[in-house]
């Protein structure tokens, strides 16, 4: 039977190729040579096509999808692993089911498992790493500057235990937003007389319509990838978007998606409905307060795209705790939390407090 996995080789020497993001072609780092996506794809599909073959076929028969048994009890998480051979030098890569792409732990070659992203698996776009691994550890490194209440420590013991390149699976879901909503609104106005102040309230019901479209609003389509972070590093530069192609994946890290389209969809359809309702608010304007008293929302769905969206995770380590911090691959805007020093930060307050108390004794001298 054909193997599961193919590797991505250099047709000079045979050496493995990866994705190198300032030239924006595959590169050997064996001969120096180069080629395009489009090349590599046109040389290498005899290959992946064997591959989803086989894929398919071990998936139909049950065959190559159960763990070896020898020696090894994998308890629970056996039903989420998959064994493949390594084509280069026949070593077992254990890898989640969702794994698409990833590197041979011995020989070093980065391995793609084109079955996970064949068929209905197959995502419609790519928008491929512009950033490095020596970009994401810099912009870390910077996102540790200028923060006061960080501890001093942080930046001399922390270590960077991991930072790798992933391809993120993501849900892009177009839609129409209609939205009718009313507000309690009021104005204030005092006036002063010989021995009191009078304030005059005045109420308003104010009401706002309209709509808005949206065009592919991303939803991370993996369950193991924080929400949070994933939500913090947009948004992505869809003029990057290229249709996908497995030439792209190779150095990088690569997962297709266990979150359905449909159980995403809850979330694309809350920020969507979140983002109107907040846009007609803004339009309320000239008034001391502004109360929500009713809205109907409704959504009208369309299409959908599957993408494959690129993300450098970093983790560090400091005194037995795990911090992980997510830049985006294409723009490189970084998140991740950081520890705060106690003690620095009420000493920051205080100070900032009695500053504060100098400039008003000082006003008011």
């Amino acid at each position: 039977m054909p193997n599961e996995t193919v590797q991505y080789k250099c047709p000079a020497c045979t050496g493995p190729l990866h994705y190198a993001q300032g030239s924006g072609k595959l590169e050997c780092d064996y001969c120096g040579s180069s080629y395009s996506p489009e090349e590599i794809e046109a040389l290498q599909n005899p290959d992946a096509q064997k591959a989803v073959q086989a894929f398919e076929e071990a998936q139909e028969e049950q065959e190559n999808w159960v763990l070896s048994q020898a020696g090894s009890d994998w308890g629970a998480d056996e039903k989420k692993l998959r064994a493949y051979s390594c084509p280069n030098c026949g070593a077992e890569l254990i890898c989640e089911e969702t794994t698409a792409a990833t590197s041979c732990p011995y020989c070093g070659n980065p391995t793609v498992i084109p079955g996970n992203l064949s068929g209905a698996r197959k995502p419609d776009y790519i928008i491929p790493f512009a950033k490095t691994r020596e970009d994401a550890v810099a912009a870390l490194k910077k996102h540790y500057s200028h923060r006061p209440i960080l501890p001093r420590s942080f930046m001399k013991d922390s270590h960077i235990q991991e930072v790798k390149g992933v391809y993120v699976p993501f849900w892009l879901f177009d839609a129409r937003v209609e939205a009718d909503m009313t507000f309690n609104a009021t104005r204030s106005h005092s006036h002063t007389t010989s021995d009191e102040i009078i304030t005059e309230t005045d109420h308003y019901l104010v009401h706002r319509a309209g709509s808005l479209e949206f065009e592919k609003v991303p939803v991370d389509g993996a369950s193991k990838m924080p929400d949070g972070h994933m939500d913090a590093i947009e948004p992505y530069d869809y003029s990057g978007l290229k249709p996908f192609s497995m030439s792209y994946l190779p150095g990088f890290l690569a997962d297709k998606y266990d979150v359905s389209r449909e159980d995403s969809s809850r979330r694309a359809r809350e920020r969507c409905a979140s983002s109107t309702e907040n846009a007609l608010r803004e339009t309320v304007l000239g008034y001391s307060t502004c109360v929500t008293t009713g809205k109907h929302v409704h959504i009208h769905p369309g299409d959908v795209k599957y993408a494959l969206l690129p993300v450098w995770l970093l983790s560090t380590q400091w005194q037995g705790k795990n911090f992980l911090f997510a830049m985006n691959g294409q723009t490189g805007k970084l998140i991740g939390d950081l520890p705060i020093d106690k003690k620095r930060l009420w000493g920051y307050i205080a100070g900032a407090f009695a500053a504060a108390t100098v400039l008003l004794g000082w006003l008011f001298v």
